[in-house]
């Protein structure tokens, strides 16, 4: 598995995306599964920029890993967001559950993000909870990826500044310079 992660607009999604397409694997995405699936209160909360709790998002996620062929990789994008849904992942691939080849961290400028999230016309894309979800990216997701860094993942910087294209193209390049992250056997 390959995990994307990046604050909301830095365009992990789009990558994400367009790697899964170009290797052939699935593409969870666990934003939009959470968009399709969540209903009432959990949903509103999660409209106004709240993260739901670990259990949830763990069952949720759990469930799309029983649905999809993890053996042969896949395209992770949405989780995990808290340390305790990387220790959950972290632990799924210490008992042999999983395969972690990789850690893709998207980073973009605050200026980048709001522009890309103002554009795409989301009813949750307010400049309040823009600013809210970079917020969240350096308190929750940053310690996440030096904790996959400490477990021996390997994690790449991409800067998400440039058009998905450039992007893709450095992506495509680090995967194609480390084969491990297509195959890890």
């Amino acid at each position: 598995m390959i995990v994307f992660m990046g604050a909301a607009g830095s365009g992990k999604s789009v990558q994400g995306r367009m790697l899964a397409d170009e290797l052939g694997l699935p593409w969870v995405s666990t934003g939009e599964f959470l968009r399709m699936l969540v209903a009432g209160q959990d949903r509103k909360d999660m409209m106004s920029g709240k993260l739901l709790p670990d259990r949830d998002i763990i069952q949720l996620v759990r469930k799309i890993f029983n649905i999809i062929n993890t053996d042969h990789g896949f395209v992770l994008d949405g989780f995990p967001r808290t340390l305790a849904q990387a220790d959950w992942l972290l632990n799924q691939v210490k008992h042999g559950q999983l395969t972690i080849t990789a850690l893709i961290n998207i980073q973009a400028s605050p200026e980048v993000i709001k522009k890309r999230l103002m554009s795409r016309g989301r009813t949750d894309d307010t400049e309040e909870s823009i600013g809210k979800r970079i917020k969240e990216y350096q308190q929750f997701v940053v310690p996440i990826i030096e904790h996959f860094e400490k477990a021996g993942v390997p994690v790449y910087e991409i800067n998400g500044d440039q058009s998905p294209l450039a992007v893709h193209e450095k992506i495509i390049a680090l995967v194609r310079k480390e084969r491990k992250l297509v195959h890890p056997d």
